[in-house]
């Protein structure tokens, strides 16, 4: 209407101005045409409907094959998760489909990585039956790559999935964080290969035992120290795993559901270092110079705080409930044994 105000009083030119502005004005072509003989109720979703199955139209207005990501149908994709039984690191690998082929690429590449198992566990899985089949026919023919030996293969029982309790465990590690991580979005393939590199250093991060008995000593030994000979680092960065996925760009968008990752992870993984019987049945206690791990909640990515216990202080029952730990920075505090961790590998022992 802000040309109206230019038009001259004249009956015949104030038509030809105001009738093809209001025509146009936030409408589509189709339901504009159609107004101007006729006003049917709900016009525009009959309109949207009618162009959603005029093939013409579609032709007409084609995806752009720059656009490979939004619009585009999506792919469903697999994890496969190498559990090494020796010292519970976990090497988890994207795989494209759940065929033979598909499995023993992943294979390969965690060999080229890792090195050459001797021995292999895994479910009766029929891709895993065939991959069995494949392999020992392919390592007739790549002899000298595998240092001329076989990979001697053990399958579970059909249908008893429990006999394999030590990878299940690490299957569970990854699997139930990752599905409620994703839940939100559908990250590409390589954005999914990064995320789960970034979730493997935080597992593998993870403390085992004590590096040495010296009671000012505060690093423990990781699944990382026999991988890379050292521990997992990550870079500080700002905290992410609140923001809105559709708020951050494609990078922070992975950066994000990695925290994310780490927070559900971290929060799970340390209760379980804590389970204890009923107070008849007893359990181990806490021990001066004993190495533990401190529950903070806002911990960043493949960060551990630990300390060592130096002083006990028994209840009136003799129960430890509160005892004095020393940090890394020498300062000393008192903690409830219930924000304590003991280490697994320790606890074992």
């Amino acid at each position: 209407m802000g040309h109206m105000e230019e038009i001259k009083d004249n009956v015949t030119a104030r038509p030809t101005f105001y009738l093809p502005h209001h025509a146009v004005i936030k409408s589509s072509t189709l339901t504009t045409v159609v107004r101007r003989r006729f006003w049917p109720i709900k016009g525009r979703v009959i309109a949207r409907s009618i162009f959603r199955r005029c093939i013409q139209c579609i032709k007409a207005k084609p995806i752009r094959y720059s656009n490979r990501i939004r619009g585009r149908p999506s792919k469903k994709a697999w994890i496969a998760i190498f559990v090494c039984f020796s010292i519970k690191a976990i090497h988890p690998k994207a795989v494209e489909d759940m065929t033979s082929a598909a499995f023993l690429a992943a294979l390969r590449r965690f060999i080229s990585r890792r090195g050459k198992p001797s021995t292999m566990w895994s479910d009766n899985g029929t891709n895993f039956v065939g991959a069995e089949r494949e392999l020992s026919e392919c390592l007739l023919n790549v002899a000298k790559n595998l240092a001329n030996e076989g990979v001697t293969w053990h399958f579970n029982p059909p249908s008893a999935p429990h006999f394999g309790g030590l990878w299940e465990s690490g299957v569970k590690s990854a699997k139930y964080h990752l599905l409620r991580v994703l839940k939100e979005g559908s990250p590409t393939y390589s954005e999914l290969e990064t995320l789960l590199c970034q979730v493997e250093a935080c597992l593998n991060s993870r403390p085992l035992t004590p590096m040495s008995s010296d009671p000012f000593d505060m690093d423990p030994l990781t699944p990382a120290h026999f991988l890379i000979g050292g521990p997992m680092f990550f870079h500080p960065e700002p905290d992410l795993s609140n923001e809105s996925p559709n708020k951050l760009s494609k990078w922070k968008s992975v950066q994000g559901l990695m925290q994310t990752f780490w927070k559900r992870w971290h929060i799970e993984y340390l209760p379980q270092l804590q389970v204890r019987g009923k107070w008849t049945a007893g359990c181990k206690p806490l021990e001066v110079n004993d190495l533990v791990i401190v529950k903070e909640d806002n911990m960043p990515p493949a960060r551990w705080k630990l300390a060592r216990i130096t002083c006990v202080h028994p209840g009136s029952d003799g129960q430890i409930r509160v005892v004095t730990i020393r940090l890394a920075n020498g300062n000393e505090i008192k903690r409830l044994v219930v924000k304590l961790c003991r280490l697994p590998v320790e606890d074992e022992a």
